[in-house]
């Protein structure tokens, strides 16, 4: 019992591991930026949930209470503990390191003893630490920045305040040092841009930001007095210093607040992120000083809603999410990403892109993507070939007065690429085809389902179309005539449908939780699954179909084995998944999930091991797997291996079953010649004697068979005769004295460990010409009944009374005894062979039956 239920032991996924994420590429921290002196080169690292990123600039288009650092950005070397609350500001400063807390403690560290150097306690109410710098060529002094407004220079070393700024009547958001030495930039939240000189405590120039506080600024080193300012809104705004004007507006240069601004030291390079997912490389190469987008990298601004594998190869998955964008993601490499574009409406405002559909079949003729959007009526068609949005805007003519009162629900192509289906809210299923975006019908006299429908489907062959409405029903449809074909009641309102195509399964998501999958094929419910206990917010199924991995809102993936009708897997994440897409070759499954950005990827275990899937009992309490691409704390890997330890390897028993006929699993030269050995000695019959080996005194002399053995030495009697050894010949062998005391399962034993020649011999010496008994021989056909009684070594009970009947028969015809014996292994062998013939059978007739069906 313990072996049969041991993947109910398992902690996390028997089926899926993390594997890594796509699409997330910064969040709301500022980047850093640093020179590889051996490489000659920049590289920008961002911070992405508990991970961060390292890009190199050239290439870029290809909060806790403890601080870590990394070395070569993969190995953590040094742990800093002492902070009492979230660490929001980091300085590194030489051989030290300045970490400000969320309860306005600083504290210096020393880099490589990770003692505490010095400790400084603000009063939030006179002080509160909002940002700090080092001052370039101040030794040992950092400048602090305050939300009050006033600014502290302190001597680190000493521990000394040297000085007290009053500040300018606004929270200091930013202070950056510029090119000049003893001048400093400030950004406050009032807007104002500060130019500095601490040392003689004078104010060069102000500048006023119209968006609202400054979010970053960064100074130009390549002999262009140029300033960026960042804004709450995501625009950049150029300054010229000399001049003092704003010279240039970079307006949205991100779609949310700019959380960091690097100009490249001697360089015209500017670079940006923001928490819109988003890293971008400007150059100012052109009149005006106005900045050209040179490289980025770019994800998702807003969760995605549906993702989905582009093609067969399973390399590209689509994301279409809340910031209207529809973009593909390389599970390869980051350089074949591409945006697909934004979708507007007339008034220019984005569009909640909800889930689309795509078909590869003619996309390189026309369109091949179709999809619909929440709150609209309108369904948009997109061109993956030529990465935009398509030629066409799809929306009935029937509404043109309510184009507001109903939405477009479901969507799918069938598989020639010609035309699209699309499910309304109002119960009217449209088509149209995909090359000139006409309308070509539509499904029942005048709508397909008294409720808004919920989900629509075409087959393989485009045969039928399969629909699903809030009415309860489920219609199927002749797609050419649009004739309906059947009506099936479900047990509850639907909330998706997903069919396979190569199988004709159909998978419904009802409203109660459950799944019911209906056969295209038979048309009739064959599986239903229990056990969400939220919403399911999404399917998909394997490429072969045997599995069914759904998604709920109560965190759990669960995947469905359909030919048992079994759970057989299940895990919770962090975050309910929103979408999934199992990858058409199997590798991969892809997940998005609510509030997260990226794409994340789970490696399917099955094709690189020996995973035995067995059904989950009904009180199978699932665990919380880490997303892949975060990292897990100390004590979350010393659960991981403590569950990994008490996965046990599966060991098949002798006999799965004591009905089911069993075979020896030993090689087929052990026994399958037995009967054709005077044929194989005649064949290997030496051309000339041997020869004697050449003498080896320090070989210890070994018996020849199949199990190696040592030649004790013996010592001849005295009385033994030295023309002919007696002894020998009336030895008995171990085989023929477990016979005559009737050990069955000890003679069976024996004979497995000898080769053909020695069980030859050793059956030939069983008759009574050799030395043998008629009763010895009676014993070795009870061994054979009690063989095929339990139905183990089937084939080595085969061979072995085939050569013992090949060389006895005639003299066990002419014994009684053996006769009676002989008859009753006969019984036993016709009753096993006509229990495997019926099985046969049974197997023949049901294959027949589904060969025929699917045809």
């Amino acid at each position: 019992m313990e072996r049969e239920n041991r993947n109910c032991n398992i902690k996390g996924s028997a089926i899926f591991s993390g594997f890594r994420a796509l699409g997330l590429y910064s969040n709301h921290l500022a980047h850093v930026l640093r020179f590889h002196k051996k490489h000659r080169e920049f590289y920008v690292l961002t911070a992405v949930g508990q991970c961060f990123h390292t890009y190199n600039v050239s290439k870029v288009s290809t909060s806790d209470v403890i601080i870590y650092v990394f070395a070569s950005f993969i190995q953590v070397v040094h742990t800093y503990t002492g902070h009492q609350g979230d660490v929001h500001l980091l300085l590194p400063f030489g051989d030290h390191l300045i970490s400000v807390d969320k309860d306005n403690v600083v504290i210096i560290w020393d880099v490589e003893s990770e003692d505490t150097y010095l400790q400084i306690s603000y009063d939030k109410a006179s002080f509160e630490v909002s940002a700090l710098m080092h001052p370039s060529t101040y030794l040992n002094k950092i400048l602090f920045g305050s939300s009050q407004g006033s600014l502290q220079l302190w001597n680190i070393k000493s521990n000394k305040l040297l000085f007290t700024f009053p500040g300018w009547a606004s929270a200091v958001t930013v202070l950056q040092q510029t090119p000049a030495v003893d001048v400093v930039g400030v950004g406050l939240a009032s807007g104002q841009i500060i130019i500095h000189n601490i040392r003689c405590n004078e104010t060069l120039m102000k500048f006023q930001q119209d968006w609202g506080p400054v979010t970053a600024l960064s100074f130009r080193t390549d002999g262009h007095p140029i300033m960026a300012s960042g804004s709450p809104i995501g625009h950049i705004g150029l300054w010229d210093l000399e001049e003092k004007k704003l010279v240039s507006q970079m307006r949205d240069a991100h779609t949310t607040a700019i959380a960091g601004l690097t100009f490249l030291q001697n360089e015209p390079l500017l670079i940006t992120n923001g928490a819109d997912n988003a890293i971008r490389v400007w150059i100012f190469d052109v009149a005006g000083g106005d900045g050209r987008l040179l490289r980025h990298r770019t994800g998702h601004s807003a969760p995605p809603t549906k993702i989905k594998h582009n093609d067969q190869s399973g390399l590209n998955i689509l994301s279409a999410g809340q910031d209207g964008t529809l973009q593909s993601f390389s599970t390869v490499h980051e350089r074949f990403n591409k945006s697909l574009g934004h979708v507007h409406v007339k008034l220019m405002c984005a569009i909640f892109m909800l889930l689309f559909c795509i078909e590869t079949a003619r996309q390189s003729d026309w369109d091949g993507i179709i999809a619909c959007h929440r709150g609209f009526l309108v369904t948009t068609t997109w061109s993956y070939q030529k990465g935009s949005i398509g030629a066409h805007k799809l929306e009935p003519e029937r509404f043109n007065k309510n184009l507001w009162s109903y939405v477009v629900q479901a969507v799918d192509i069938t598989s020639c690429g010609n035309f699209a289906v699309i499910a309304l809210s109002s119960g009217h299923i449209d088509v149209y085809n995909m090359q000139s975006g006409f309308h070509r019908g539509h499904y029942g006299k005048d709508k397909a389902h008294a409720g808004p429908v919920r989900g629509v489907s075409v087959d393989a062959l485009n045969q039928l179309t399969v629909s699903v409405g809030a009415d309860r029903l489920l219609k199927i449809w002749r797609f050419k005539s649009k004739e309906l074909l059947h009506t099936h009641s479900l047990p509850a309102a639907p909330a998706s449908s997903l069919l396979h195509r190569d199988s004709g399964m159909l998978a419904i998501a009802l409203d109660d939780f459950t799944i019911q999958i209906l056969d295209m094929e038979t048309r009739r419910a064959v599986r239903r699954f229990s056990g969400h206990r939220g919403q399911i917010n999404d399917m998909t199924f394997s490429p072969d179909g045997r599995w069914l991995i759904t998604a709920s809102m109560d965190c759990a993936i669960r995947t469905w084995d359909l030919p048992s009708g079994s759970l057989v897997d299940c895990f919770l994440v962090d975050a309910a998944a929103v979408s999934l897409s199992m990858s058409p070759t199997g590798n991969f499954l892809a997940s998005s999930h609510v509030d997260g950005l990226g794409i994340y990827l789970w490696s399917n275990n099955t094709l690189c091991s020996m995973v035995s899937l067995r059904p989950l009992s009904a009180d199978y309490e699932p665990t919380v797997i880490m997303l892949p691409g975060t990292c897990p704390s100390k004590e979350e890997e010393e659960v991981l291996d403590a569950d990994s330890s008490e996965m046990l390897e599966y060991i098949s028993p002798a006999q799965l079953d004591e009905h089911l006929v069993t075979l020896s699993l030993l090689p087929d030269s052990r026994w399958k010649n037995l009967l054709h050995l005077d044929i194989i000695k005649k064949k290997n019959k030496p051309k000339e004697p041997p020869k004697l080996p050449k003498a080896a005194p320090f070989f210890i002399p070994t018996i020849p068979g199949l199990v190696p053995q040592f030649a004790l030495p013996t010592t001849p009697s005295e009385d033994q005769s030295k023309v002919v050894n007696l002894g020998v010949l009336a030895q008995k062998s171990t085989f023929y004295l477990q016979l005559e005391n009737a050990l069955d399962n000890n003679s069976l034993k024996l004979l497995r460990e000898l080769g053909p020649s020695a069980i030859e011999t050793e059956l030939r010496a069983l008759s009574p010409d050799m030395g043998g008994e008629v009763r010895v021989m009676q014993s070795f056909l009870k061994m054979i009944s009690s063989i095929l009684q339990s139905k183990r070594d089937f084939d080595l009970a085969q061979a072995y009374l085939a050569l013992f009947l090949k060389l006895h028969l005639r003299f066990i015809a002419d014994q009684p005894e053996l006769m009676e014996e002989a008859e009753s292994v006969s019984a036993h062998l016709e009753e096993t062979w006509m229990s495997m013939q019926t099985l046969l059978n049974q197997n023949i007739c049901l294959l027949s039956y589904i060969k025929s069906a699917l045809l």
